[in-house]
């Protein structure tokens, strides 16, 4: 396959060392572009919906920092953008592993679970990070339209489910926006299954010039997510 057209052209950035993506652990994160929601909250836009403009980090550099750096870490973070949304995303979180021997946490939407259920069961990451954005009746404005109330229930009904199997391979986050009230919180972590937390994540604005210039040029093209 073209490297070009795979995942790895999704691969575009790199924090070295981070302290807090993976509570309890010290981690690098990889960052992969594209993503199935359109948030007009989002506050890593370019990442989304704009990976072009950023600086493609080549398969070769990511296996060079694992070989040099691994020994120092104890995981790796797969964040984006959304990382489900990458081809072959398995590939790359092979590869990972092959490369780092570290445990691998994947974050994500949850609104692609039919291949986090996939990820899950090849043993490819071992913990999974899911965005829990709020009340189902709130997702069309949270996500830009980009997903129903029906469909976010049913992705992440099946996530919860996954979840009460493997509960040590999932922890459930939601971040405050703005329209989100507290009894909207409240209502978000009432669909955890029993014995899982919500953690409330601050919230951090975009560039608001750029994020709705972009969000808006998306949406008169009608790019969005059915």
């Amino acid at each position: 396959m073209n490297e070009l057209s795979s995942g790895w052209n999704h691969l575009r950035g790199i924090e070295p060392l981070s302290l807090c993506d993976w509570p309890g652990r010290t981690s690098c994160v990889f960052f992969l572009g594209g993503c199935n929601l359109n948030c007009p909250t989002c506050h890593n836009f370019d990442m989304a919906w704009n990976m072009e403009r950023l600086p493609l980090l080549s398969r070769e550099d990511m296996r060079s920092f694992l070989r040099n750096r691994a020994k120092w870490l104890d995981g790796v973070t797969i964040t984006g953008g959304e990382p489900t949304t990458a081809p072959n995303l398995g590939e790359i979180l092979y590869e990972i592993k092959k490369i780092s021997k570290l445990p691998i946490k994947l974050d994500s939407n949850g609104m692609l679970p039919e291949i986090l259920e996939d990820i899950l069961q090849q043993g490819l990451a071992d913990m999974f990070a899911i965005d829990v954005k709020g009340p189902y009746e709130k997702y069309p404005a949270l996500s830009g339209q980009a997903v129903t109330a029906e469909a976010a229930q049913k992705n992440l009904d099946r996530i919860f489910k996954l979840a009460e199997a493997n509960p040590k391979a999932f922890y459930f986050r939601l971040t405050k926006v703005p329209i989100l009230t507290d009894e909207d919180v409240e209502t978000a972590k009432g669909y955890l299954p029993d014995g899982f937390d919500l953690t409330i994540q601050n919230y951090i604005p975009p560039r608001r010039d750029h994020a709705l210039a972009d969000n808006e040029e998306r949406r008169s093209a009608g790019n969005m997510v059915d």
